[in-house]
């Protein structure tokens, strides 16, 4: 397997575009995307667990249930959530589409990100349609154009692919994806999208997705707000002409790998661009009894508002971290636990049988004043693992939702 350019044009069978079509006051952003597939692709989706749920979000599910998808719609600036006519905006936007691509409606999946009850229209959506599609290409431009599309508190584009082989066929996996704030475990807050050429039912294709994000997407969280809007969606157009995977065996397990390594890059640019942050911090829980466990603990360290602060400050506050294991509600013993801090200036060991040990405070500090820290956590009780990414509070991020929407 390795990492190349193109993103979601990466795969064979894939174009796509970005434009400003003016529902950004900005014309310099890009806030409208499009991914087209030559074919009807088998779909799978994931989605927010908000009771609150964009109109977009709940069409698309719709579509998605029926197993394949042509094409992805996808605006900034408008989160079209809470809004009377949403429903009405993101059927429309899916009518148009599909009359102009010459497919069905049903195959047109709709995604909104940005304020929550702006009032919203359909004009600029359909309006830039034209350009929109005319643009429409099968290389890393393309790819880079759309990404930006779906921008917005975002500082950087966030795109990945991977090749591998696959029933003796080249195959390929690509992903764009947004997420800088209102993101916390069970999908929130992002979109994804990932295209591939493998050729694989609906079926395992939603199977795949639903294992991968429990230990992808599900433990990423920047500040603890679940949004309204997020879904993941992942469509493969069987273009690399492998036998079609339909089931369990090592074909699967080949694609399960793949799709991993696409949506575990993307959590880390997710993670490592929250709103202000400077740090990724990746919290790698292992010796529990099992992986549940372990996720449980690594994600609680990750959400705690008071060892993120900590991390900004490159204060090594041990306690932050074991008060967060705690009262995760994991079930260990909290005598075994042991804690080192790690980056690329070194590792120093903290915390042994959960009590604190001597240890130097200015190579503490040099290694948490690195960009990324990793957060090891040994719990002393059984082979169960997991990893969960976040970032640093900072100052900036109450700067940046101070004054979010005006």
């Amino acid at each position: 397997m390795k990492y190349l350019e193109g993103g979601v044009c990466a795969a064979k069978g894939f174009r796509a575009n970005g434009i400003h079509c003016g529902i950004r006051k900005n014309k310099t952003k890009r806030d409208l995307a499009l991914i087209v597939s030559d074919v009807p692709a088998s779909a799978a989706g994931a989605y927010t667990t908000n009771l609150v749920k964009g109109a977009p979000l709940i069409i698309t599910r719709s579509h998605v249930t029926k197993g394949k998808i042509s094409a992805i719609i996808c605006n900034s600036g408008n989160a079209n959530t809470c809004n009377s006519n949403g429903a009405e905006v993101a059927i429309e936007t899916c009518r148009e589409l599909a009359a102009r691509l010459g497919t069905s409606e049903e195959e047109i999946a709709v995604a909104s990100t940005g304020v929550i009850g702006l009032p919203m229209s359909s004009t600029p959506i359909v309006n830039g349609m034209k350009e929109l599609i005319g643009g429409l290409r099968r290389s890393a431009e393309g790819s880079s154009f759309a990404a930006e599309g779906i921008m917005t508190t975002d500082t950087i584009k966030k795109e990945v692919a991977v090749e591998f082989e696959l029933g003796g066929k080249t195959c390929r996996i690509g992903g764009i994806a947004k997420g800088s704030g209102m993101i916390h475990p069970n999908m929130a807050t992002m979109l994804v999208f990932i295209t591939s050429d493998v050729a694989i039912t609906p079926d395992a294709l939603q199977t795949s997705l639903s294992r991968d994000v429990v230990d992808s997407f599900n433990m990423i969280s920047v500040d603890g707000d679940t949004s309204t809007n997020d879904m993941v969606l992942v469509l493969a157009n069987g273009a690399a002409g492998n036998p079609e995977i339909s089931g369990e065996g090592e074909n699967l397990d080949v694609f399960r790998a793949a799709l991993r390594a696409v949506t575990s890059r993307l959590c880390r640019m997710i993670a490592s661009d929250g709103e202000g942050a400077t740090k990724l911090l990746e919290c790698t829980a292992h010796g529990a009894k099992d992986d549940e466990t372990a996720r449980i603990a690594a994600k609680s360290v990750v959400c705690s508002s008071l060892l993120k602060a900590a991390m900004f400050g490159a204060d090594a506050n041990w306690g932050r971290v074991l008060c967060a294991i705690g009262y995760s509600g994991a079930d260990i013993d909290v005598d075994s636990v042991g804690i080192a801090f790690e980056s690329a200036a070194g590792r120093i060991v903290v915390c042994e049988n959960g009590l604190g040990v001597d240890f130097s405070e200015k190579l503490a500090k040099k290694i948490l004043l690195e960009p990324e820290i990793t957060i090891d956590v040994s719990l002393g009780d059984g082979e169960g693992k997991a990893s969960a990414w976040g970032c640093d509070l900072t100052y900036d991020y109450v700067r940046i939702n101070g004054d979010y929407r005006t």
